[in-house]
């Protein structure tokens, strides 16, 4: 009796440890699972700009290296007098100030230079008006005289590496890409959160996984210290 009794308990010992580690297996299975998914949907989403970020990251360094040749384009016009009239009137009660343009002077300019004021700030005066138009990848101004209504409008482009580099840096390039590029490193994050800990998942099997993320800390560490002033 007592034989068989120890055999039934050594039976249970011996069904309660694979049960165990056929639990952890499957919770692991689990996990690896969700991260994989998190990991590669985050990849594919960050691939294009990962690619576009890297390359600007790259002409951003050697950036006086590579020569830019900006083209100026310079065109005059003349506000209609009642619209000059209109502006005389505005800029003598807000000398000084940084107000936008009235609306009617807005479709005037998208009109005659395809200018699209989009109710940014001018800088006004009693003798003119100055509509800055900064923009990724060059410039823009607009300069309205008050006495006589002339107009003038330049433009600078400076090529499309100066344009990538400016939406690498999110410069002038409005509020929807600055939003973009913080999603963008939200991303980021998610993609390298994730692939660390399915490395942390395979470490038992790959020894030399541990050393390779060290090294990874430790080379930009390093140069950073011993090379950054």
């Amino acid at each position: 009796m007592i034989i068989i009794i120890i055999c039934i308990l050594a039976q249970g010992k011996s069904v309660s440890v694979p049960s165990a580690n056929t639990a952890r297996n499957a919770s692991r299975a689990v996990w690896l699972k969700h991260l994989h998914q998190w990991h590669w949907v985050s990849s594919a989403m960050c691939l294009l700009c990962m690619v576009l970020f890297s390359i600007t990251g790259i002409t951003l360094n050697h950036a006086s290296q590579i020569e830019a040749k900006p083209v100026i384009t310079n065109r005059q016009a003349q506000l209609p007098q009642a619209l000059t009239a209109q502006l005389r009137g505005y800029a003598e009660r807000h000398d000084g100030a940084k107000e936008p343009l009235p609306e009617p002077v807005e479709q005037w300019l998208k009109d005659t230079f395809k200018v699209q004021a989009g109710r940014r700030v001018a800088e006004w005066s009693v003798d003119e008006v100055y509509l800055p138009l900064p923009k990724a990848g060059g410039d823009a101004w607009v300069r309205i005289g008050l006495e006589d209504g002339a107009t003038e409008f330049e433009n600078t482009d400076r090529g499309w590496i100066s344009w990538l580099n400016d939406v690498h840096k999110g410069r002038n390039t409005g509020p929807a890409w600055n939003w973009f590029i913080d999603i963008f490193a939200v991303l980021c994050l998610v993609f390298c959160v994730t692939g660390l800990l399915i490395l942390k998942f395979h470490a038992s099997n790959r020894p030399f996984t541990w050393p390779m993320v060290g090294l990874g800390v430790l080379i930009p560490v390093v140069i950073a210290a011993l090379f950054i002033h």
